[in-house]
């Protein structure tokens, strides 16, 4: 919408196709669902007192409606596809360089493994900042091929990357699906009560403990709390990549939480001690010493040794459950 539609065009109108003016017109105290004619007159028949209590000129004004409109549009561009990452290598903790260079595409997980220390959050920074050689390891992140353009870096409404960090707490007095809403709303999502729906059902089946729509979010445990988040990131973040740092520890079912995230074609890295986490994705990265020390692609018989770990980790996991049940463990 240029400028001479956004002041020619009927209040209606306007309205219908930009709904989101209404909290431009009544933060400036116009009720905006009372309002007709169009944007012009409203403005031309506006006295020197009423803008002189607004605190504004009319040019002024003028400039705070075209820049919130070109705010918005920002916020509902198509964020630019991102169909590979790459990662160049830049030197551990003794400068001694990285030697590598790896791509990473849409559907992918990328492990991440090493000593507690070694360096696996430092690398999620990295990625997450799309460094240039500006981090204390040298590296550095293309887009596409490309060195990235500066939204990648700088620009709130074009994040690259969504972090899931190993806590996950909340601070606001709202329910799940308040919380949900306000997200879904911020991104001017069409169907919000869908996918609040969508993304309630499928935090329910990550999560340990079942949780309802009006559960306070303060109130949601660890697991609760990051297996919304992860629902969350999965059907309403438009960031291509997912950061995710330890999530064996947040009592949720890890298998269908990554299998949401690849269904979403999502770049997936993860910082994991687990195992099966471990196995599960297309390659692991392991650091020693702050740098990258090897690049292992998961073969043909560690896929097969997953199966085995699955079958013992079902095994313990029927056995946390009688646990939290009550129950004894006399035979197993």
């Amino acid at each position: 919408m240029n400028e001479h539609q956004l002041l020619t065009t009927a209040f209606e109108k306007l309205l219908k196709e930009a709904p989101y003016l209404k909290d431009f017109f009544d933060s400036f105290g116009f009720e905006a669902a009372s309002l007709t004619g169009t944007v012009e007159e409203l403005f031309a028949g506006l006295s020197e007192d009423h803008l002189d209590d607004m605190g504004l000129t009319l040019d002024q004004l003028r400039t705070a409606l075209r820049d919130y409109v070109e705010g918005m549009g920002a916020l509902q561009q198509e964020i630019d596809t991102v169909e590979k990452l790459t990662i160049r290598g830049g030197f551990n903790k003794d400068r001694e360089a990285e030697d590598f260079e790896l791509d990473l595409i849409p559907g992918q997980i990328t492990c991440i493994v090493g000593p507690t220390g070694s360096g696996k959050s430092r690398l999620l920074a990295d990625i997450e900042w799309v460094a240039q050689g500006d981090t204390p390891t040298g590296r550095h992140i293309l887009i596409n091929g490309q060195v990235p353009d500066a939204k990648w870096r700088f620009s709130i409404e074009h994040k690259l990357v969504a972090q899931l960090s190993q806590n996950m707490n909340f601070v606001m007095d709202l329910s799940v699906e308040e919380f949900i809403r306000m997200h879904a709303e911020s991104r001017f999502v069409a169907n919000v009560d869908e996918k609040i729906t969508a993304i309630l059902a499928q935090a329910n089946e990550l999560a340990g403990e079942s949780f309802t729509a009006d559960t306070p979010i303060t109130s949601l445990s660890g697991g609760q709390s990051r297996a919304l988040m992860i629902a969350d990131t999965a059907i309403l973040s438009r960031s291509p990549i997912v950061l995710i740092d330890e999530i064996e520890n947040a009592g949720i079912d890890r298998k269908k939480a990554l299998a949401l995230l690849i269904k979403e074609e999502k770049i997936v890295l993860m910082a994991t001690h687990d195992p099966i986490l471990a196995l599960m994705g297309q390659r692991r990265l392991v650091i020693k010493n702050g740098g990258v020390a090897k690049i292992i692609e998961t073969g043909q018989a560690e896929r097969a040794n997953l199966e085995q770990l699955e079958v013992l980790d079902r095994k313990l996991m029927a056995l946390r459950h009688r646990i939290r049940q009550g129950e004894t463990l006399e035979t197993i």
